[in-house]
């Protein structure tokens, strides 16, 4: 998919609106397993004390931006699609359609500060707890301070967060609202006799279908993320990799979809895949 969208970049003055979202949205994704893959290794190979103590906060405050990054492109496509597919006659509607392209760099730029917004909390709290409990103090009222700013910490990280709910509403919303005028325009076609053979009734299926499982990929990874960024479970719970194993699966899920649903994607890898069986014989 990123390779597919920034050839389409390459050479032209002015990069498309949709090309602008997928790679955003592809480049965070993969950036998301390296940095996976890098805090695996490191967890593995270095001591605990000097883990916790130097890589701990950098490696969470990083996990925390690129997900919140993931979130919001993800929602910002499906606020996409709903612009440009979706048939609505609202004066509203109607001037995000003409303005979209425009509006589009501005939405990226400002998924990107909101997501490192909502990871600096996180690097504070990391820091903060570990300042907590290695600096010693014998005096009562300044643990009871230092207690007090830690609760203030935690209830300021849980409202902040409160609001990154935000992009699951734009997808939300966005698809629902989609799907409602891709079904209605399905109903119009059916009423005239169109039939099920008809191209333009089946790709209007296939558009539904699209939406529908990128919808679920979305909802299912955003829950599995909540659950491990408030710590539902415990340490190498079951639970708990199954939260894992979903956040893992979810992108990869949802990157098929689009695959199978524009045919640019699906064109690059049969370019690729008849250049080697060229190159071959």
């Amino acid at each position: 998919i990123l390779a597919a969208s920034s050839l389409s970049c390459i050479g032209s003055k002015t990069w498309p609106p949709y090309d602008m979202i997928v790679i955003s949205l592809s480049s965070s994704r993969i950036t998301l397993q390296c940095w996976i893959i890098l805090d695996l290794f490191l967890t593995i190979f270095c001591e605990p004390s000097y883990f916790e103590e130097n890589i701990f906060g950098f490696l969470k405050t990083g996990y925390i931006f690129l997900n919140y990054s993931s979130l919001w492109f993800g929602a910002w496509l499906s606020v996409f699609y709903c612009i440009k597919v979706a048939s609505f006659t609202q004066s509203f509607f109607i001037w995000l359609k003409l303005r979209i392209a425009r509006l589009v760099p501005w939405m990226l730029l400002t998924s990107w500060l909101c997501s490192l917004a909502a990871a600096i909390p996180f690097a504070w709290d990391v820091y903060g707890v570990h300042e907590n409990i290695t600096a010693p103090s014998s005096m009562t009222n300044s643990s009871a301070r230092r207690t007090t700013r830690k609760d203030r910490l935690d209830l300021f990280i849980y409202l902040w967060n409160a609001s990154t709910a935000l992009p699951l509403i734009l997808s939300v919303v966005s698809s629902i609202l989609l799907i409602g005028s891709l079904l209605i325009h399905t109903r119009r076609m059916q009423n005239n006799a169109s039939g099920f053979g008809d191209p333009s009734l089946e790709a209007h299926m296939k558009a539904i279908k699209s939406v529908c499982s990128s919808l679920i990929f979305y909802v299912t990874y955003f829950i599995a993320f909540t659950f491990l960024l408030y710590n539902f479970f415990l340490r190498f719970s079951t639970p708990k990799s199954i939260c894992i194993a979903v956040m893992a699966a979810c992108p990869t899920g949802h990157s098929i979809v689009l695959i199978w649903s524009n045919p640019k994607f699906r064109e690059l890898p049969a370019r690729i895949w008849h250049h080697t069986n060229c190159s071959v014989r």
